[in-house]
């Protein structure tokens, strides 16, 4: 049973979410407070977290940031901040979705079931796809390491570098890669791509100026440009 934590401090709102989630077959575990929702997080082999950014102790960045200095669960926020900069803010602190309130509760959990969806196909992908010495990607253990050294990547951010190096030389569209790693119900907006794509360079490029991985193919998309 895939176990969720709902961290969210409108007891009616969290309420809603637990029981169509429920409804689903999810085991579900809820919070009012961050620093609870951390210690449980700690405790608990976790599939998913539903993070509101407003608590009562702390903000919902602060608890993405605690929690992803030693997990790679899937964080989906939810918050009332539906501007761009907010947006790209939530997804550079670690975040892999967001769901802008009101929102309704089957679309929360349309949008959870697509998510393990998608992990059930992927299990069926290959092992180490990618390593050239400098850069390995192992998609079974879900680690990359630059220069033998593991690096943190959030699970999109992973999942994008996976699906670029499975199709090494290709030039994928951000519609491509969207459909691949959000599904094809995507919500967001269209420069989500750009972010996360930004963010894994940093961690596994020496240039980012000049990457040699992940190429900037101009008005067509991403292409992995590493050599085996």
């Amino acid at each position: 049973m895939k176990k969720i934590l709902v961290i969210e401090d409108d007891e009616r709102v969290s309420d809603i979410i637990k029981a169509y989630l429920e409804r689903e077959g999810y085991n579900v575990y809820l919070t009012a407070k961050g620093l609870d929702g951390i210690e449980i997080a700690r405790k608990n082999d976790l599939n998913l977290i539903i993070l509101d950014l407003m608590l009562p102790d702390i903000s919902g960045e602060e608890v993405c940031k605690i929690i992803r200095q030693n997990s790679d669960v899937h964080i989906f926020m939810l918050t009332a901040k539906s501007s761009l900069t907010e947006r790209i803010e939530g997804l550079n602190i670690g975040a892999d979705e967001y769901l802008v309130k009101p929102f309704s509760p089957r679309e929360l959990t349309a949008r959870v079931n697509a998510l393990f969806r998608r992990l059930g196909k992927d299990k069926e992908q290959s092992d180490s796809i990618y390593d050239d010495g400098n850069l390995e990607i192992n998609y079974e253990k879900r680690i990359v390491k630059v220069k033998g050294k593991e690096i943190s990547l959030t699970p999109n951010e992973f999942n994008i570098l996976y699906f670029l190096a499975a199709n090494k030389g290709n030039v994928l569209s951000r519609e491509q890669i969207i459909d691949k790693i959000f599904g094809f119900d995507f919500m967001g907006y269209d420069r989500t791509i750009d972010v996360h794509i930004k963010n894994v360079r940093k961690k596994i490029e020496e240039d980012t100026k000049n990457p040699k991985y992940i190429i900037t193919v101009t008005k067509a998309g991403y292409k992995f440009g590493g050599e085996n």
